[in-house]
């Protein structure tokens, strides 16, 4: 199962963390892996083009992990950029289950 959480600050979104492999299908044909991985890398690419905001980001693909932080000032685009990843990350897993993909925020 992949797990994703949402760090909050009270009511600001402050990054994720993305681990684990859905078990959906066998590795190189898993959608809803490859969903996931799309929809949180192109959030951390837009967040680094679109924004001036400052951020850390770590991973491991064998892990299935990405791990996003951001460490300064956070403006509205990067919040409405994290918004629509979790967006995706619901509607995916409303889709397929939540065996196979759950959101927490902490």
């Amino acid at each position: 199962m992949i797990q994703v959480i949402v760090k909050m600050k009270e009511e600001t979104i402050t990054g994720f963390h993305i681990e684990g492999h859905s078990g959906y299908a066998k590795s190189g044909s898993d959608i809803i892996c490859s969903a996931i991985s799309a929809l949180a890398i192109n959030c951390v690419n837009s967040i680094e083009e679109l924004t001036q905001d400052k951020f850390s980001v770590d991973s491991d693909e064998q892990r299935g992990m990405i791990d996003f932080q951001l460490t300064g000032a956070i403006s509205k685009e990067s919040q409405l950029l994290l918004k629509s990843l979790i967006l995706g990350v619901k509607e995916i897993s409303k889709t397929y289950g939540s065996q196979y993909v759950t959101l927490i925020n902490r």
